[in-house]
């Protein structure tokens, strides 16, 4: 089995997952009452504007205000010369993923394109508060922030991302062939084009002048009838929203190098059917209903997948082993030798290991989609030709990655620093929630470092209780503290009942597993 995409329908949720072979590549989320707003087009109004920042807070109607930076802001909706590229009309290459729709993969960044005007005058010669703004989300909500946002629009189409604000005509860089590349761009230029630039989308290669052509006439309509609501609609308002994820998918992930496309629903895939009948109509007959009893992502392997993607180590063929770790500021993800030991040469070893990691090491950063800072701790090697082997094997490996990624070359203690692009929740994020427990931390205190708090705080109870008080000590804790008290820690409790002359009964029913409450009972507490 070459390449596979997996729908399931649930409830509350729809999933789909991307194999290859059969290994998930990719996975996708998307709860029914959150939708995600990736590419959802806003009239937002401005309620504050930070000088210092150089950035100001926008309300496009959701719980939180959006956030926007000085550099995703042109000034004026109408006034589009402003917003133009320096270098004019210009062809170059375009690479990573679309602010309008991280999540459809289309092959072209933005914020890059913007970076390249001129510089932006300060937040407050632009904006002020009460103004209202032509906005679109480039990032999802993550944490305690607000979603990112620009004033630089760009719409994926199928085969082109059109974008009105800036003269450009691209190539994504994931087609390598430059008679391909050439054609691509003859073909697009051959066209009556709108005012404003297109990328063409790795989809497009193979595609002729016709394909194009309905892109770009409804990339056109579409922004037409965004202008027009900007003008009618009062702020905050959606003004365009992106398809829900099975949509974006058929749109962006469906190609001919898919052999299957399953679904477990017949609403949904009567619904996917329809969209592949309007965007892919020759790849039809790929797309099935699965009417087994037995859970789809049970039966393709796709659920055993997801619960070792929310583990902090995955396994190697070899013995080895990866282990990652998430921090407030970066993803570690460190390599370690496990229980593969090699046969004569260690450096031999080392290198095996580096790279049956690479491949693995990848396909975790897709399938849980980390993002930020990420930093992989491969086993020392003392070769340079090692690490530039080790080196190459990882730009080959990231390749397939449609999110934008920067690598730095391996250190020569073996560290790879890289950023990835961050645009919605990873899958930890999604699937879990922080453990009420441990805090985050991922440790709890130790039954004896409990009962010495829990001792203390006996003591404490007593030293400031009056005569008249209760003679017995209640301690309520925890069941696997109160058996502590009942094994390793019963001398102890004795000893300080016999030191206090009280007698201290213990409760084993306290939810919390560090929580615990002392009182005296018997004459006021």
């Amino acid at each position: 089995m070459g390449k596979r995409i997996v729908v399931n329908a649930g409830i509350t949720e729809t999933r789909v997952g991307v194999q290859e072979g059969s290994l998930l590549t990719e996975l996708y989320l998307e709860r029914h009452l959150h939708r995600s707003i990736v590419g959802s087009v806003y009239k937002g109004v401005v309620t504050n504007v930070l000088p210092g920042m150089q950035a100001a807070f926008v309300d496009i109607g959701l719980q939180k205000d959006a956030f926007l930076y000085a550099g995703d802001y042109t000034t004026n909706l109408g006034d589009f010369t402003r917003a133009m590229l320096k270098a004019g009309d210009e062809e170059s290459e375009a690479d990573g993923e679309s602010e309008a729709d991280a999540a459809a993969e289309a092959d072209v960044d933005v914020e890059e394109l913007a970076q390249r005007r001129e510089p932006s005058p300060p937040i407050e010669e632009m904006l002020h508060k009460g103004q209202t703004v032509l906005v679109q989300v480039s990032k999802e909500s993550l944490g305690t922030k607000g979603a990112r946002i620009t004033s630089f629009i760009s719409l994926p189409g199928r085969y082109l991302v059109y974008m009105p604000q800036v003269r450009h005509i691209g190539v994504s860089r994931r087609i390598r062939d430059e008679r391909e590349r050439d054609r691509l761009r003859a073909a697009l230029r051959s066209l009556d084009l709108p005012a404003g630039g297109f990328i063409v989308r790795t989809n497009a290669e193979g595609k002729s002048e016709a394909e194009f052509a309905a892109d770009v006439q409804f990339l056109t309509r579409l922004w037409a009838q965004i202008q027009a609501r900007f003008e009618q609609a009062g702020a905050p308002a959606a003004l365009h929203e992106e398809g829900d994820l099975t949509f974006r998918v058929v749109r962006d992930l469906f190609s001919p190098e898919v052999d299957e496309f399953v679904v477990d629903s017949r609403e949904v895939y009567e619904k996917c059917a329809g969209y592949v009948g309007a965007l892919v109509p020759a790849l039809a007959d790929r797309v099935r209903l699965y009417e087994d009893r037995q859970p789809i992502f049970d039966a393709l392997g796709v659920e055993k997948e997801i619960e070792k993607a929310l583990r902090r180590r995955v396994w190697l063929k070899s013995g080895g082993y990866i282990v990652i770790d998430h921090t407030e500021a970066l993803v570690s993800i460190d390599v370690n030798t496990g229980k593969y030991v090699g046969k004569r040469d260690f450096e031999q070893t080392v290198l095996k290991i580096n790279l049956e990691a690479v491949g693995e090491v990848v396909r975790q950063i897709r399938l849980r989609d980390l993002g930020g800072i990420i930093i992989i701790d491969f086993i020392d090697m003392e070769t340079l030709e090692h690490r530039e082997q080790v080196y190459r094997a990882l730009k080959r490996a990231l390749a397939e990655d449609k999110a934008r990624t920067n690598v730095l070359e391996i250190s020569e203690l073996g560290l790879v620093e890289m950023t990835r692009k961050r645009v919605r929740q990873d899958l930890r994020a999604l699937l879990s929630t922080r453990c009420p427990t441990c805090k985050g931390s991922g440790v709890t205190k130790s039954d004896a470092a409990l009962a010495a708090d829990v001792f203390r705080e006996v003591q404490a109870k007593v030293g400031t209780a009056d005569e008249a008080s209760g003679r017995e000590v209640v301690v309520r804790a925890h069941p696997d503290l109160a058996r502590y008290f009942e094994g390793d820690g019963q001398e102890a409790l004795e000893r300080l009942a016999r030191v206090l002359d009280r007698t201290i009964t213990i409760q084993g029913n306290h939810p919390d597993r560090e929580g615990y409450e002392v009182r005296l009972r018997g004459g006021g507490s």
